[in-house]
């Protein structure tokens, strides 16, 4: 049997449970599911507060996609589909989960989740996405103000920083610690567009440049990319990233240098912050229709 071929690009998949809260004694259970390019993550809340969830790859439709992510969380909790009191659904796939009650964008999910996680006085929100970043800015009760959304292109995007990991046969996970292994700062590659970059970063390697100095010169290519976006609609403390490249501290760090602004440090990760936003919708909606 021939030998599986690793895949550098994958993030770790994984179920996260509070144990000390216990969803039995729950009056209200919501879950919240964002079905993004990359990623899918299901969410749930007991009474508005965070209780447990579960990231997984995103698989070729949408209703799979969330099914998958459920079914990771309820194997982890127990809990049942007639549990949960009410789902919305969020992400560019919100309009096919086929069990959500409702579907909220998700800009208006990662205004909401990221005031959760990071407290009132986020104002502007950097979201890193698997196909698009958007700037976003909301008010002390995370409702979103302004926003701005680069193009559909999977250039300055966590599918980009997939290419290049599995380009380079580098663990996705060691690529941000790996930009600042060099001896100095490179200079960026002159198109983050995947294809073009991916030709460039070959180019780059045949030329003697070591995989590091690659790495260093496209996390900063993809930071000025973001970075304009942030500049374009003006950063205003306090100054989160949510989203999956939120964990690549080669861009993070590059973007924070560039804006002058450090991002807000949460214990919860990032990525989850859409679909946290949507269990938390689905909290406030379920309240509002039986008025409890």
């Amino acid at each position: 049997m021939p030998e599986q071929k690793k895949e550098f690009w994958r993030w770790e998949e994984g179920c996260v449970v509070d144990p000390v809260k216990d969803w039995r004694k729950a009056e209200v259970i919501s879950m919240g599911i964002d079905v993004g390019s990359v990623s899918s993550e299901a969410l749930v809340c007991l009474d508005g507060e965070l209780y447990a969830y579960n990231t997984v790859r995103t698989q070729a439709n949408s209703p799979d996609s969330a099914q998958s992510a459920v079914k990771g969380l309820f194997e982890k909790t127990g809990l049942k589909f007639e549990d949960v009191h009410y789902t919305v659904g969020t992400g560019y796939g919100r309009v096919n989960i086929p069990f959500a009650n409702k579907a909220v964008t998700e800009i208006a999910c990662h205004g909401r989740g990221a005031h959760y996680l990071a407290g009132p006085t986020v104002r502007t929100i950097l979201d890193m996405g698997g196909q698009d970043c958007k700037a976003i800015h909301i008010d002390d009760k995370g409702k979103v103000t302004n926003f701005l959304m680069n193009d559909k292109c999977a250039a300055g995007t966590g599918r980009g920083m997939e290419v290049i990991a599995d380009l380079l046969e580098v663990p996705i996970e060691e690529l941000g610690a790996r930009s600042y292994d060099v001896e100095e700062e490179p200079p960026s590659v002159s198109d983050v567009c995947v294809v073009f970059a991916k030709s460039e970063a070959m180019a780059k390697l045949k030329e003697g440049w070591s995989k590091n100095k690659v790495i260093a010169a496209y996390c900063r290519a993809m930071a000025e990319r973001v970075s304009a976006l942030l500049e374009r609609i003006g950063v205003e403390p306090d100054f989160l990233i949510t989203g999956g490249i939120s964990k690549n501290s080669g861009i993070t760090r590059r973007v924070e240098r560039r804006i002058g602004f450090e991002a807000l440090k949460t214990t919860v990760d990032a990525q989850v912050a859409g679909a946290l936003g949507a269990a938390l919708f689905g909290h406030t909606l379920y309240r509002k229709e039986t008025k409890k």
